[in-house]
């Protein structure tokens, strides 16, 4: 969230008389935090209203970016999912592309062989991020990624990392047999 950005709010009915008209109860308010707020300190407010309490603080910023590393892991999630489920279908490589970055997944499989899924990140991505995606891939031991050289039908290209495991075979189907 930045500084500079407006802080927007829902305000509510306007209703002369009313007795939930938003700006009687918002000056109530500022009215209230105005004398708690000269009670407290030496240098009184003139105004009739005090509305600071109502501007962001620290934790309005720290729960903000909270709220958008958990959207964002969601939307991981279920991009790598999305991927999975796409890539076994054809064998093809999926990529999306996110903020700063790209993922791609391909799988690659024959009857009756192992299934081995190879993940790729062009991009700058910070290493705990590496880690979240090959975490979310479905199927794969979190402990089994190897870093390659090289996807199935290339080399990798500058800012490219690639890794690759075996993704678990009963997994790959429960996957395929269940739509998002």
């Amino acid at each position: 969230m930045d500084a500079d950005l407006p802080w927007l709010v829902a305000a509510g009915r306007r209703e002369d008389g009313s007795t939930d008209d938003f700006y009687a109860a918002l000056e109530a308010d500022g009215k209230t935090a105005r004398t708690r707020y000269n009670a407290g300190n030496t240098d009184a407010l003139k105004s009739a209203t005090y509305t600071a309490h109502l501007l962001r603080a620290r934790e309005d910023h720290v729960r903000y970016r909270a709220e958008a590393g958990v959207r964002f892991v969601r939307r991981l999630r279920t991009t790598v999912l999305t991927l999975s489920r796409a890539t076994l279908r054809d064998g093809q490589e999926h990529t999306v592309d996110l903020d700063t970055f790209t993922v791609g997944l391909q799988v690659r499989a024959d009857d009756g062989h192992e299934t081995y899924l190879a993940v790729r990140i062009t991009g700058s991505v910070p290493p705990n991020l590496t880690t979240l995606i090959l975490r979310n891939v479905p199927g794969c031991e979190a402990d089994g990624w190897y870093p390659e050289y090289a996807l199935p039908e290339r080399d990798l290209l500058p800012a490219e990392q690639a890794w690759s495991n075996l993704m678990d075979p009963r997994e790959a189907a429960r996957l395929l047999d269940t739509e998002p």
